[in-house]
């Protein structure tokens, strides 16, 4: 049979080719069938500023191994792809590129105009990434593609929140939050990196208002003192109890702030005394609520200081910071600095150091919505991959504050809360209202604010397929099945979207979660533009193709570690797809044209039930495997499969029948080669989609077909195992054969015999296993290029001069003179023996030099004396082999 598969494998040639066929033909278009169960993925949906990034390839690579390996089986299989508007990303892209085309600010536009420019920037940039996803191979159904801001996600949001807000769970309050100066915004909790920084801690007095010594307090943050109103100490603590009730002064401020006693100083912990600040730290902010006292804000929006901070006012907090700590060793104050390591909070987004600011906000309360979310994961509702993430994901719900919801930005899903400017009245509901529902006043503001990112993407697993209203997208794929997400943001969304759904629909939004880590560089540094060590995917994929870095992917990942991204691994994964090309082709090449047919059973010989078995036993255990999210044994119980067992055994025992005169067994041997290879392209198929592909549609009974979505193998069905196909006598064999094949290899290759010399072989093994051991005699002849094949069952019979290898139950042996040239050898080891008795002199002189002993490092001269054992244990080796050849030639 011809074929026209290319002579050298490329992926260029067909990977865009392949994923248009499979685009434009509909394949990865997922059915309501109510005669398939459903499997659904929701695509995280990456940023509309992103760029493709290895994280992103990781992330959706085992995304579409899972849902290519579920359409196979059956399932009527939905991969939801979308992208997410990133308020705070996005906004700064856009503002960014006013101020570079127009020189304005976005407050000079105005809010409509600007919102204008940000969705015009959307349609130019927003769905790069998603074109750049369909380089990786992702089998996404494109028709439901999905836009956190579009007109259905965005009546979710609004639909959510108004029902979050009537049950009392959404609230408006003057509260402390996380401020990011630089994007001028409020944070969440868990859009703050905390991170141990160098710092200091300054121990300042705090003179007594009636004349007395005072309090000594340290502090990492002086330029908050301008809005200390106490100091708090222990009630415990003794040094202290007669101070309570007493005031002390404000150094340089001249302010009188009392001594209050309080649980929350640790009297073990610096001087056991705190300043409280309750306008700028959250422990303060608690203390002061419980006292009453007042909260004062020293420190401005963009970080600089206010009228509270007197003759500092308008200076950056930092550059405040440094004068006030300078005035106040001046004037006597303070007492003592010390170094220490400072935990840090950072916006996620741009690095800028945090300032916890008192302000008013909207947030979510947590208290009642975390509680089922703990609930489904304790009873096993929702199951973590691996494992002992769950006790992330409980640690954070058992911690959680309530949720700052509300940015000050303008693109995102601004609240709907409207405020009467009459009458004052606050009016929360989804559609803007018309008039006033206390005055009827027609003056109605909307509030400026707009939600946290995370808000909507906590509905993604719902509202893509139509919620709040009950679709039969909705009905069929939801719950959705897994949720593949990076250990980085368990608590960012997995936490948020299973609190929402279980409020939303009483169910979760998907029954597991798998969590990979991260991919670092080859040395294990975390990828990042700052140290340069980015890998572009697409750069990739052009010079090795998308399947290769698929399949690296895979077989680097265990779930929920870290995996180091190496150029070595990436090149075995090319080779592998290299030499699955070669041998379909090979295969291809060797078929009759006038096709296959059904062989008979009868006349499969023990290689082919061998071949046949063992691809039974891959179904099993990759298909065992993926259901528990190990792909990274399954994707190598495949490469064992093809590579080893199918390509380096079975087409090299079959190729004689390839080209042999008997018709009928040519028949049979290119029958099991075509089925093999079959399931073994299935079983490869989720991992490296496109070169699969390729390849199916140059075999028998698909080459007619090109055209048919049916007849891809995109569409094809999961082998299943098969118990008819378990072969133990003729596996038992086969693997006997192949042990003393290897053996014989191994021998050849230590006495370095050229691979075409041909040998004779002995074979010692007791009468159980001889007949075993004879079954594959016509292998081990081939395989193994020996004119001869002896069985013996006594050592006796055996030459004296041989070389040996043990096998299960046999020993096999290959005389010395088969394997040897002498003359060559003799000369070979001569001219070793020379090389390593100069080496041997050159060491010894080096070593018997006193002054290299005396000058060299100690390093150095170990390293010589451990060179002088090598070489003498090396030339001891070389004159024993070299008295045994000029024994046997002289012989």
């Amino acid at each position: 049979m011809k074929t026209n598969m290319a002579k050298n494998y490329d992926p260029k040639d067909f990977e865009d080719r392949i994923y248009e066929m499979w685009e434009s033909g509909g394949a990865f278009r997922a059915e309501r069938d109510p005669e398939k169960k459903p499997f659904t993925i929701v695509m995280p949906p990456p940023n509309i500023t992103g760029q493709l990034h290895m994280g992103h390839a990781l992330d959706q690579m085992l995304q579409d191994v899972l849902t290519r390996f579920h359409r196979l089986q059956g399932y009527s299989a939905l991969w939801l792809p979308g992208s997410d508007h990133a308020s705070i990303a996005t906004e700064v892209k856009v503002v960014d590129r006013i101020r570079e085309e127009e020189g304005k600010e976005k407050e000079e536009l105005g809010r409509e105009e600007f919102l204008r420019r940000a969705w015009q920037w959307k349609k130019e940039f927003g769905g790069k990434i998603t074109k750049q996803c369909r380089k990786l191979g992702n089998s996404c159904d494109w028709d439901r593609e999905r836009f956190t801001m579009d007109e259905g996600c965005s009546k979710a949001v609004n639909h959510f929140f108004v029902q979050l807000y009537n049950r009392g769970l959404i609230y408006r309050g003057n509260r402390l939050i996380n401020w990011c100066p630089q994007c001028g915004t409020s944070l969440s909790d868990a859009e703050v990196e905390h991170e141990d920084k160098n710092g200091y801690y300054w121990y300042f007095r705090y003179p007594g208002a009636d004349g007395s010594e005072g309090v000594v307090v340290a502090t990492s943050r002086p330029e908050t003192m301008f809005g200390d109103v106490a100091i708090a100490v222990s009630p415990e603590d003794e040094r202290y109890r007669d101070m309570v009730g007493k005031t002390v002064i404000l150094p340089l401020v001249g302010r009188e702030i009392p001594i209050i006693a309080d649980p929350y100083p640790d009297p073990e912990k610096s001087t056991g005394a705190v300043k409280i600040t309750p306008a700028h730290d959250e422990n303060d902010f608690q203390v002061g609520q419980r006292h009453g006292l007042e909260n004062l804000c020293c420190i401005n929006e963009d970080a600089t200081m206010n009228s509270l901070a007197g003759k500092y006012e308008g200076m950056d907090r930092y550059e405040c910071r440094k004068a006030w700590v300078s005035d106040l060793e001046e004037a006597g104050y303070l007492m003592k600095t010390e170094e220490m390591v400072i935990p840090i909070g950072e916006c996620y987004r741009c690095h800028t150091v945090v300032e916890p600011m008192l302000s008013d906000q909207w947030f979510v309360s947590m208290e009642k919505l975390a509680e089922p979310a703990m609930e489904a994961a304790k009873n096993g509702t929702l199951r973590h991959v691996p494992e002992r993430f769950e006790k992330v994901y409980l640690h954070w719900l058992e911690e959680i504050r309530d949720w700052c919801i509300s940015r000050q930005l303008w693109w995102g899903h601004r609240i709907p809360a409207y405020y009467c400017e009459d009458c004052g009245e606050l009016m929360v509901s989804e559609e803007a209202p018309a008039a006033c529902s206390k005055c009827g006043s027609s003056r109605i503001r909307q509030d400026e604010d707009v939600l946290d990112t995370w808000f909507s993407s906590a509905l993604w697993p719902f509202s893509t397929l139509g919620w709040p209203e009950e679709t039969e997208d909705l009905k069929y794929f939801y719950p959705t099945d897994v949720l593949v997400t990076g250990y980085d943001i368990i608590f960012f969304w997995v936490v948020r979207m299973v609190f929402s759904a279980l409020e939303t629909t009483g169910e979760v939004p998907f029954h597991d979660v798998y969590v990979h880590g991260l991919v670092r560089d080859e040395q294990g540094r975390k990828m990042s533009k700052s140290l340069g060590n980015g890998i572009d995917p697409l750069e990739v994929i052009d010079q090795y193709g998308a399947d290769a870095l698929r399949f690296m992917l895979t077989m680097g990942i265990t779930p929920g570690n870290d995996m180091r991204f190496r150029k070595d691994r990436l090149e075995a994964a090319r080779n592998f797809a290299n030499k699955l090309w070669n041998a379909s082709r090979f295969v291809l090449m060797n078929l009759d044209e006038e096709g296959l047919g059904e062989a008979d059973p009868a006349r499969w010989k023990d290689e082919d039930k061998w071949i046949l078995s063992r691809v039974n036993d891959a179904i099993r255990y990759v298909t065992e495997t993926m259901e528990k999210y190990d792909l990274a044994l399954a994707g190598q119980r495949v490469y064992d499969l093809i590579w080893n067992e199918y390509c380096d055994w079975y087409i090299e025992i079959v190729k004689e029948r390839l080209y042999g005169d008997d018709g009928q067994d040519r028949k049979t041997a290119q029958y099991v080669l075509v089925r093999a290879l079959k399931n073994m392209l299935t079983l490869l198929h989720p991992f490296m989609p496109f070169i699969t592909e390729e390849i199916w549609g140059f075999l028998p009974g698909q080459t007619e077909e090109k055209g048919n979505p049916d007849s891809y193998l995109i569409r094809a069905q999961w082998p299943v195992y098969d118990e008819s196909l378990i072969y133990p006598e003729e596996v038992k064999r086969l693997e006997m054969a192949m042990a003393i094949i290897r053996s014989i290899r191994n021998i050849r290759a230590e006495a370095e015999a050229p691979s075409g010399r041909k040998l004779r072989a002995i074979v010692l093994c007791n009468k159980e296993r001889e007949p075993v051991a004879r079954a594959g005699e016509r292998y081990v002849r081939t395989l193994a290029n020996l004119t001869d094949l002896t069985f013996i069952g006594d050592k006796e019979e055996m030459p004296e001069e041989v070389m040996s290898a043990v096998v299960d139950g046999a020993e096999v042996f290959v005389p010395l003179d088969d394997l040897m040239d002498y003359e060559a050898e003799l000369a070979r080891l001569q001219k070793e023996k020379k090389r390593l008795e100069g080496e041997v002199r050159r060491v010894d002189s080096k070593l018997s030099n006193q002054g290299f002993l005396s000058k060299a490092p100690a390093k150095l001269v170990d390293e010589e004396k451990a060179k002088k054992v090598r070489y003498a244990e090396m030339l001891d080796k070389v004159s024993q082999r070299l008295a045994l050849v000029e024994k046997k030639i002289g012989g």
